[in-house]
C-alpha cells in the first residue's frame, strides 16, 4: 500500500472503528445511487454509511484492533459506523432492508466484541434505549412506593399490637 490516498483512507476508516460504539457490514449490491443517499438519511446523524474496498477496510479493521470481522470483507461490502445507540441504527438498518431486500446485514462488531448478522436483528428488536431506562425508572418507583407504603404499615400494626396487648393486660389486670 505504498499509495498515500489509500494510506489516507485506511487511517481514517481505522479511526473510525476505533472511534465508533459499532460497526455494521452490509451488503449493497443491487442498490441504487438514490436507495443508499435515502439509507444514509435513514441513519441520522447517529451513524455514516461508507463503500469502500474490501482490502481497505480490513486492513483499517485489524489496524483497529478489530479480527473478527475478517471473514466478511467478500462481495460488495458497506459499512455503518455507529457514533450513537446502537439500537436505532440496527432499526434504521432492519427497516430499510425489509423495504430493499437488495440490502443484507452480513455481520459487525460492537464495544470490540463480533456480533452475527443474527445477533443484530436481534439487538434491531430491543425497545430504544430512552423506553428501557423509563421502564427502568418505573420498576424502581414502583419498589420505593411498595417499600413505603410497607414502612407505613409497620408502625400502625405495631401500635395496634401493643394497644392489643394493653387491652388483653387490663382485663386480665381487672379479673384478679
Amino acid at each position: 500500500m505504498a499509495r498515500p490516498d489509500k494510506a489516507a483512507a485506511v487511517a481514517e476508516m481505522a479511526d473510525k472503528f476505533r472511534s465508533s460504539n459499532a460497526a455494521v457490514l452490509t451488503e449493497y449490491t443491487g442498490l441504487t445511487v438514490a436507495q443508499l443517499k435515502e439509507l444514509r438519511r435513514s441513519l441520522g446523524e447517529n451513524a455514516t454509511y461508507r463503500v469502500s474496498k474490501n482490502t481497505l477496510s480490513k486492513i483499517a479493521a485489524n489496524e483497529a484492533g478489530i479480527s473478527t470481522l475478517d471473514d466478511l470483507f467478500k462481495g460488495s461490502t458497506a459499512i455503518a459506523f455507529v457514533t450513537g445507540d446502537p439500537v436505532e441504527s440496527a432499526k434504521s438498518l432492519r427497516d430499510f432492508a425489509k423495504d430493499n431486500p437488495a440490502l443484507v446485514v452480513k455481520g459487525g462488531v460492537m464495544d470490540g466484541k463480533p456480533l452475527s448478522a443474527d445477533e443484530i436483528k436481534r439487538l434491531a428488536d430491543l425497545e430504544s434505549r430512552e423506553v428501557l431506562l423509563a421502564k427502568l425508572a418505573g420498576a424502581m418507583k414502583g419498589k420505593q412506593s411498595q417499600a413505603a407504603a410497607l414502612f407505613q404499615a409497620l408502625p400502625s400494626k405495631f401500635v395496634r399490637t401493643a394497644e392489643a396487648l394493653r387491652a388483653k393486660k387490663a382485663e386480665q389486670g381487672g379479673a384478679e
